[in-house]
């Protein structure tokens, strides 16, 4: 038998020596050193860390508490305050948090606004396919409308347009960190009772005129994957205002049991055993009472831990992002042949990437461009999928469109973007601009 003594004053003696040697180890195995362009490549994301993070990893690791724990529940209640919502849920990433707002709309405790087989849900053509998919995993129908080509946000003029009698909630991420109207959006779904969803996985800490984007609608979404603002290597969050709310998408997450125990708790309801739920018999073990068709996407207390790590910096990484993007903005603005984001009156970006498309004039291709950077070390990426009816993954897929998306197909072939995370700084911008002169001028 394992006897537990950890919290024995030996023990923790122990582990104060092992976090000391983790920050010497820090200290030792990650060196940083200036900037040189003709060795150094500039990546367009990438992990962003120091010794924090590493002895909050090996600190939980000690703990051998290997789902979520003390430190998930510390992220979720920091997490929450920080955004601005009453709740936050934690999960395994941002598309299981996308898959998550829409199944808890489709439970039988949302009433007469629950999602069914069938419904209707508008969304944006260009961008990121989990945010559709979970549409699609739910019964529902997309309806795709098309995206602005100066903020490459879903064009909301269309919002009337794409309305049905089967339109239940509008699903809209605010594209790489640049929001929305998120107002008239939320005026939209207000005037014609939709759920309203908001897709903030690449905007965390975007404001709309001084507030957080992702507190205007029903449920906001937030990804931690090593691209993004923080990052706990994989994970992602579902904030929310009503606890009603949270416990249904806690079911989901949790293989949707009717019991909302943590793990390693029980009977925290009172009574375990005095339950009548459905046809089981009365008295039914209520930890193991389902509730809804759930899935188990529940993340571990070590990726927590380097999340809480993470949250300690989140405002300065959102500063040197946004002098980043600015850089970029001078820089390129001197290339005609280029189209630079725009931002809506009272928007205040948190750039996630810094997107630039390609003007007709231009004298080089999209795609020539992008593996000229490649060829010299610098990362781009496209804006994800593109107008995702082409994609071969929706060629059987029930939808609906309004109009023929031509910016979307704009944004498909022309458009790309450049990284701005906190391990780039004013150097690495001024090398891109050089680089995307250089190329262009090869061509």
């Amino acid at each position: 038998m394992l006897i537990d003594r950890s919290t024995d004053r030996e023990a923790q003696e122990a582990r104060a020596r092992i976090l000391t040697q983790v920050r010497d180890y820090f200290k030792t195995a990650f060196l940083t050193r200036d900037f040189d362009p003709d060795v150094d490549g500039v990546a367009v994301s990438g992990r962003h860390f120091d010794e924090r993070e590493l002895v909050n990893l090996v600190d939980s690791a000690l703990d051998f508490w290997l789902t979520t724990g003390r430190f998930a529940e510390e992220f979720e209640r920091r997490f929450a305050k920080w955004f601005g919502v009453r709740e936050c849920v934690l999960v395994n990433s941002g598309s299981s948090a996308n898959l998550l707002a829409v199944s808890a709309m489709s439970s039988p405790e949302m009433g007469k606004r629950r999602l069914q087989a069938g419904d209707e849900i508008i969304t944006a053509a260009a961008g990121f396919p989990t945010t559709v998919n979970p549409i699609i995993q739910n019964g529902c129908v997309p309806v795709f409308i098309d995206s602005e080509l100066s903020t490459y946000n879903a064009e909301l003029s269309q919002l009337e347009a794409a309305l049905s009698e089967r339109t239940k909630a509008v699903f809209l991420a605010h594209t790489l960190g640049n929001p929305y109207d998120a107002e008239r959006v939320r005026d939209f779904c207000r005037k014609h009772e939709l759920i309203m969803l908001e897709d903030t996985c690449d905007a965390v800490g975007a404001k709309l005129n001084g507030r957080q984007v992702g507190t205007f609608g029903d449920v906001a979404t937030v990804s931690f994957y090593p691209a993004h603002h923080l990052t706990m290597g994989e994970g992602g969050a579902v904030m929310l205002q009503s606890p009603k709310v949270r416990k249904i998408v806690e079911s989901f997450r949790d293989w949707g049991r009717d019991c909302w125990c943590a793990p390693g708790k029980e009977n925290t309801c009172g009574k375990r055993f005095a339950w009548q739920l459905g046809d089981l018999p009365f008295g039914y073990d209520h930890k193991y009472t389902y509730s809804h068709i759930g899935y188990n996407l529940k993340l571990t207390d070590m990726q927590a831990a380097v999340g809480l790590a993470q949250l300690d910096k989140i405002d300065d990484f959102l500063t040197k992002r946004r002098e980043n993007a600015a850089i970029l903005s001078r820089e390129l603005a001197k290339f005609d042949w280029l189209a630079l984001p725009q931002t809506i009156a009272g928007g205040e970006c948190s750039w996630f990437g810094y997107p630039v498309r390609l003007l007709p004039n231009a004298p080089v291709s999209r795609d020539a461009l992008v593996s000229g950077l490649a060829d010299r070390k610098i990362g781009t990426r496209l804006l994800f999928g593109g107008n995702l009816t082409r994609q071969p993954a929706y060629r059987d897929v029930t939808f609906r469109t309004v109009g023929d998306l031509a910016n979307a197909d704009v944004i498909m072939k022309s458009v790309f973007w450049l990284g701005t995370y906190p391990g780039l700084d004013e150097a690495h911008m001024h090398h891109i601009a050089r680089s995307i002169q250089t190329v262009s001028q090869q061509s």
